[in-house]
């Protein structure tokens, strides 16, 4: 039994190579079972979406893997394939990530995170919703992860202030058993001083009381309290980061997937830009955030009927006056705002409102002052983040110039190139790439009609059900994968199913890439569940109880903005010129191919 252990262990080892090696061969027939193209293709996406799903390699050297395949297996040739690892809609990404840069450089997100907790107040249900608001924010233009990483700290220092230090849910059982055993040797009532304060007890009660083993209802009451309240505070973060990532065109991969993949499959469509994706999806966000903060904050106890009635104990406010303390401290440790503050600030609102005014649908924007089709989001973001390289970080003063004494010191930017390449992420770059990539040779393959010729079944199918079934299987599918990988290996499908179902494409596809995003139930699910799982205070139970209802309430909410507000900014009610053209190409392919086969025959 021991060699059979030390065998299985070693296979368990050895499981990253066996899925590296194993997986081309396993899916070799689909090379032979499919038309020669259309199965190739496949045979690749098959075995991406593999090493993606299980990581057998880094995500972002499994994205590389189309500029090996395609040319090798005849699917696209390298010219075609290359460029698509920097069209347009990666230069918007990246700008969006420099600024991010900028902006951690100069410390303004935290300077915004503190001053809105101080607006919000210090009431448990209160200081959630700020930090909801703010990790939200912050998550519109910065990555998730980086926002859930700078606002966790924060959280962690205000619940320290209001209750003290709190044991992780791992050391809670031994904890406990040391606390029994004092109890019975000493045949004392041991209470953690922490806990005398929760539970309003003075010591001449203490000492008139009658001893007994038993800790008080009172006492259980506030520690139950205290742990349910840490918990609301820490899945808020990861929560909200996921949520505010929705509302902006750059705040997440899948949503630039979609633009790029958007020009690839029909290229006549202009309906999705920064302005249109904010116009609705940030009223989404907004709501669903309320919701979220009102579900979490009544699941952990911050909220409740009898609240209103309850007088509060004089322990509790201490503790709230603690953590107000704390942070006004932290708030004031960053002195008076800086000339680089104001001006990345500054460049920051220039950012978002240049972008978000480009071409909003609903008014004329300011492109159309240039060549149609000239200037993209892209060409917006680039501008901007170029003066963040050469903008002074020091308010210059025409008194230099007339001091001939004064030093010949280069003021430095606002951010250094160096900076940038240590704090931009270029592996999602990649991985976009991979992504569009992929989608090309879907195109080119006919890979994309052909799974739309099996998509048959699914035609009767009303489309408001549709949506709501899309969301449903992509929101559980990103709970074991990659958000990015999930939106890169569906979005073909939801193309092609529109196609058949003759609906406007953007009607099943927007739904199928914000629901990646909903990803709330796991640890493993996305890289914020892992940073606030990882504190030691959460419990899986604790995410999946929690995550289930804000799965459904994304779902449902969705739904309801796809087939409300929606409708008009994306002019979802009419079937669209631009992807008849895509279908024609598509029969005409098909066709194509037929003629091909009945003469190979012939």
């Amino acid at each position: 039994m021991a060699a059979l252990g030390a065998l299985v262990k070693k296979v368990w080892s050895l499981r990253r190579y066996l899925v590296l090696l194993g997986t081309p061969l396993v899916l070799l027939p689909i090379l032979f079972s499919l038309p020669p193209k259309e199965g190739k293709c496949l045979y690749v996406i098959l075995v991406m979406a593999t090493y993606w799903c299980t990581e057998a390699l880094p995500l972002s050297v499994t994205a590389l893997l189309p500029i090996i395949l395609f040319p090798f297996l005849g699917i696209l040739p390298a010219n075609k394939v290359c460029p698509q690892y920097f069209l347009d809609t990666n230069f918007l990404f990246l700008s969006g990530l420099i600024m991010a840069a900028a902006i951690e450089e100069w410390n303004l997100h935290r300077r915004i995170a503190l001053r809105i907790l101080i607006l919000v107040g210090v009431q448990p249900a209160r200081l959630i919703l700020g930090m909801m608001l703010t990790t939200s924010f912050l998550s519109m233009w910065l990555s998730n992860t980086a926002s859930t990483a700078m606002m966790l700290p924060i959280a962690m220092a205000i619940l320290k202030s209001l209750f003290g230090e709190k044991e992780t849910s791992r050391d809670l059982k031994k904890e406990k058993e040391e606390i029994q055993v004092c109890t019975l040797q000493n045949k004392l009532h041991m209470v953690p001083t922490e806990m005398q304060l929760l539970a309003n007890v003075d010591e001449k009660d203490l000492i008139e009381e009658k001893v007994t083993i038993e800790v008080s209802s009172d006492v259980r009451k506030e520690e139950e309290y205290k742990t349910n309240v840490w918990k609301g505070f820490l899945i808020s973060i990861p929560y909200s980061a996921s949520i505010g990532g929705t509302a902006t065109l750059t705040g997440t991969a899948p949503n630039l997937i979609l633009s790029g993949q958007l020009k690839s499959y029909f290229p006549g469509c202009d309906l999705v830009n920064f302005g249109s994706w904010f116009v609705f999806a940030f009223p989404l966000m907004v709501l669903f955030l309320f919701l979220g903060w009102l579900w979490i904050s009544f699941l952990y106890g911050c909220i409740s009927l009898r609240g209103c009635r309850k007088k509060k104990s004089e322990i509790r406010a201490d503790a709230e006056a603690r953590a107000r303390a704390v942070i006004t401290e932290d708030y004031q440790k960053l002195g008076p705002i800086k000339f680089a503050e104001q001006a990345v600030f500054v460049l920051f609102c220039l950012f978002a409102i240049l972008l978000f005014s480009r071409d909003p649908k609903f008014i004329t924007g300011w492109a159309s002052l240039f060549t149609p089709g000239f200037v993209t989001d892209a060409v917006t973001g680039v501008t901007i983040v170029t003066i963040l390289f050469f903008f002074p970080s020091k308010r210059p003063t025409l008194k230099w110039w007339f001091d001939l004494k004064a030093p010949n010191t280069e003021n430095e930017p606002l951010l250094s190139w160096r900076k940038a390449q240590e704090s931009v992420p270029w592996n999602i770059i990649l991985l976009l790439g991979g992504g569009f990539a992929m989608a090309k040779g879907c195109e080119e393959s006919g890979l994309s009609s052909w799974i739309g010729g099996r998509l048959g079944p699914l035609e009767n199918l009303p489309p408001p059900v549709a949506v709501i079934l899309i969301t449903i299987v992509i929101a559980l599918f990103t709970e074991f994968a990659s958000n990015t990988a999930t939106i890169i290996i569906f979005l073909p499908v939801l193309a092609e199913l529109a196609i058949r179902l003759k609906v406007n494409p953007l009607y099943l596809m927007i739904p199928g890439t914000i629901g990646c995003s909903f990803a709330f139930m796991l640890p493993v699910s996305t890289p914020p569940n892992s940073i606030a799982f990882a504190s030691g205070h959460l419990m899986v139970k604790d995410m999946a109880r929690t995550g289930l209802l804000m799965n459904l309430m994304g779902v449902l909410l969705l739904s309801l903005a796809i087939n409300t507000w929606g409708m008009s900014i994306f002019q979802l009610g009419t079937y669209p010129a631009w992807a008849n053209i895509h279908s024609s190409e598509n029969i005409t392919t098909l066709l194509v191919d037929v003629q091909n086969t009945t003469l190979k025959s012939l």
